[in-house]
Formats: structure tokens, sequence, C-alpha cells
């Protein structure tokens, strides 16, 4: 990045003084190997590229299932080897997540520990591939609960942009919002058609909540937070 596809994208951004935040699938040469990623850039208003993520919670499944719809991920991109990073861009601390890091409280959380001001978070999220209807009939509170509890919880700003419409015969939830550091939703898209959206984000408004209820240093506990870290799959309790 940029490319020959994209580097009319980095100029005009560039001319207008505008930064964005661009996802792509990433083909990257590591030690003679290679390595595909789920990968997303922060890019200034000089149009220079100042920040990269690589999608850390891969969904999916890695073959075909006998479904009526495929979620393949899995199958085409590694879990990515970054982290979760913060860059400092547009007067704030900005932090990364890819469509699925959203439903994470750990993505969220790195970020906060880092004093993230603002996240950004694309998403591509289909219904009806296969999932049971109650499921199906929730993507759209699920989604903007992720964002709200990450927001509040860590203090911070969000903008989630989605893909809408419909895309090999399936519907994407659209939904496009910016959350506040409160965990209200400040805007959001009401058409599933080409948006835009626009709030004057104040980063001022994250200061009263990392001074009092989630000022981690005065309130975190993480000698009790051991099985985040030392195990992954939940397991009963002995008896």
């Amino acid at each position: 990045m940029p490319n020959a596809a994209t580097q009319p994208l980095f100029e005009e951004a560039k001319r207008l003084g505008i930064g964005f935040h661009l996802g792509y699938a990433e083909l990257a040469w590591q030690d003679g190997v290679k390595h595909r990623f789920n990968t997303a850039i922060i890019v200034d208003k000089a149009g220079e590229i100042v920040g990269k993520f690589r999608k850390i919670h891969i969904p999916g499944h890695h073959e075909v299932l006998d479904r009526p719809g495929q979620h393949l991920e899995k199958k085409y991109f590694e879990v990515g080897d970054l982290g979760f990073p913060v860059y400092q861009a547009f007067g704030a601390t900005c932090g990364m997540a890819i469509c699925n890091d959203r439903r994470w409280p750990e993505t969220w959380r790195v970020m906060g520990l880092q004093g993230v001001d603002l996240v950004f978070c694309g998403y591509n999220t289909p219904v009806g591939l296969g999932d049971p209807y109650d499921l199906d009939a929730l993507t759209l509170f699920h989604n903007q609960l992720s964002f709200q509890a990450g927001c509040y919880q860590n203090a911070t700003w969000a903008v989630g942009v989605a893909k809408a419409g419909c895309e090999e015969g399936f519907n994407m939830i659209g939904q496009s919002m910016i959350v506040a550091p409160s965990g209200e939703v400040v805007a959001m898209c009401n058409t599933i058609e080409d948006e835009l959206i626009v709030h004057n984000c104040d980063f001022t408004r994250s200061r009263e909540y990392k001074r009092d209820i989630f000022n981690f240093a005065n309130h975190r506990r993480p000698e009790h937070y051991g099985l985040i870290v030392e195990r992954t799959g939940a397991e009963e309790p002995d008896a």
C-alpha cells in the first residue's frame, strides 16, 4: 500500500486533507514465507500510512459446510501477528479492529490500556448463512451492543463502518455508526444504501470516564484476571 488501485484514493485524500481507514487482503512475505492477513491501515491527512493492524479473531470454518452460505475466513487468512497496537493520528491515540474483533472484550481492553481515544472498525456481516433464526434476528442488536460496550468500558470513541446491501445472495447488515465514550450512539446510517454520517468527536469527553469509573490504575485488579491469558476454552470447575 498504496498500489495502482488505491493510489488515486491516497492522492485525493491528500489533496482534500482528509485521513482515512482502509481494509484489504494483505499478502506478506516474512523470512521467505508467504502469509495472508486480513489487514487494515490508518492514513493521515498528508496521505501517509501511520498504522497497520492484522485481524486477530478469525471466525468461520476451514472447509465448506453443508449450509446455505459459507464463511471460510479461516481457510484464507491467518491470525494477525501485530497484536492491538495504537497510533497517533488526527490529534488522538487511535487503534483498529476488523469485523469479528469488535465482539471480543479483550480487543477493546488491550487498546484501552494504551489510552486509546478512537477505534476504527470495518466489518462485513451477513445474515442467512445458516445460523439459527433467533441469532440472525439479533445480529443488529449484537453489533450495536459490541460497539457500545467496548466504547463505554474503555472510555473511547469508535467509528464502525459496514458493508451494506446484498453480496452473493446474502444481505449485509449495514448499521455503520459513531459511538461516544459514554456508550451512546451519536450517529448511525439509517439505510443500507451508500450513506455518509458525520460527528464532531470531542476527545476530551473520555477524560471524565478515565478519571473516575474506568480509572484503570486505581481500580483494575489484574492479579485476579489470570484465566484470561492462561485459558482459551471454557472449562467446568472440578466437582
